[in-house]
């Protein structure tokens, strides 16, 4: 888990209701028709946007968001250590049950062509599709978002003008205009809250997740190849540590010294 992103999400919505709590009680800052303005405007917006097929992954990839990609890193050299420990003593064949307890699905797919005996050149070139398939299912959910992140405040504009109406339409009764104004420019505020502290950040977490989910599979077609071509350990912890430290990973931290 990434306490960083958990941190600074319960941190802006702690110092909001914090301010929010200073000034006045938290009734005034709900409103259901504003909600659902934003809210049901933003879902609805983005379904026109995007394919269904692509919205079913927009959860998986927020997901990714709150994921520690240094605890990922850890295991995968792990497993790939273990792999390489399994296959010297029972040979390649061995990794065809490992691939069941694989970290990801890339991993899992490798390991078992590897048992299947793929040779290198063609190993390279599928985990490289893979890669590839990868980099574009997160800029798929980095749009998604991104787009969410636009629609947001442009249905809190859209309520507040809705509200500005209701409040001309009773301008003859002079004790609603505060009220009627107060909701119109809340639909402002939840569109601008729910755009700067939850969908554009997360736009910008997932470009980082994804140059570190395809250094990770970097990593594992290192991994994987050093398999293929029975490297023994030795060769394949100091690839690995050559790896990590051109990638500014902490190299004792994650092989030991």
């Amino acid at each position: 888990m990434d306490i960083g992103s958990l941190a600074g999400l319960a941190a802006g919505l702690g110092l909001v209701l914090t301010a929010i709590l200073m000034g006045s009680g938290l009734g005034a800052f709900f409103d259901a028709p504003s909600l659902l303005i934003v809210g049901g405007g933003t879902l609805s917006a983005t379904a026109i946007a995007f394919p269904l097929s692509e919205l079913k992954g927009a959860g998986s990839v927020m997901a990714r968001v709150f994921k520690n990609p240094r605890q990922e890193v850890l295991d995968l050299v792990k497993f790939l250590l273990e792999c390489r420990k399994q296959a010297a003593k029972e040979g390649l064949l061995a990794l065809e049950k490992l691939a069941e307890g694989a970290p990801t699905a890339s991993v899992a797919k490798g390991l078992r062509l590897v048992a299947d005996g793929t040779d290198t050149a063609t190993l390279q070139t599928i985990l490289a599709t893979e890669q590839r398939t990868i980099e574009e299912y997160h800029r798929v959910g980095q749009k998604i978002f991104n787009e969410m992140g636009k629609f947001a405040p442009a249905f809190g504009m859209i309520g507040t003008l809705v509200g500005l109406v209701q409040m001309l339409a009773g301008l003859d009764d002079p004790s609603t205009i505060g009220p009627k104004m107060a909701v119109a420019l809340l639909t402002t505020f939840y569109g601008a809250l729910l755009a700067n502290l939850l969908f554009l950040p997360m736009v910008t977490k997932l470009e980082r997740r994804l140059k570190i989910e395809t250094s990770n599979l970097d990593l594992a077609t290192v991994g994987m190849v050093a398999l293929n071509q029975e490297e023994s350990m030795m060769v394949m912890r100091e690839k690995f540590k050559a790896f990590l430290a051109t990638h500014g990973g902490d190299v004792d931290a994650v092989l030991g010294n």
